[in-house]
């Protein structure tokens, strides 16, 4: 299972990551000025994590490819790393639809 990890950034703004089962940060979110916003954005990564259509693929500038998973409202709730392929963004995709559902949540920030 996945785990989302709450850290605080330098700005004192709380944000988490998605990591998979290996360790790895598959998701990231924008930061937030309250904890208790990053923990609904947890739920709504996990409520929105299964559907397919909240994906948004994307290629960036410098040509890899990523992805911003979105809530329901149409905002970004979190996005992914860079990847060198479309293929390998489709598997990060497939790992958040598999990892978020269930994912614990690790607090780093208490």
């Amino acid at each position: 299972m996945g785990k989302f990890i709450i850290t605080k950034r330098s700005n004192n703004e709380y944000q988490f990551n998605l990591k998979a089962t290996n360790g790895q940060v598959i998701l990231t979110s924008e930061g937030y000025n309250a904890k208790a916003s990053c923990y609904k954005g947890i739920e709504s990564v996990k409520n929105n994590a299964t559907t397919d259509a909240r994906y948004d693929r994307k290629i960036a500038k410098n040509g890899k490819y990523y992805f911003n998973l979105k809530a329901g409202n149409g905002e970004v709730i979190g996005t992914s790393q860079l990847y060198t392929t479309e293929d390998a963004r489709n598997k990060g995709i497939e790992s958040v639809k598999a990892n978020a559902p269930g994912a614990e949540v690790i607090d780093e920030t208490i």
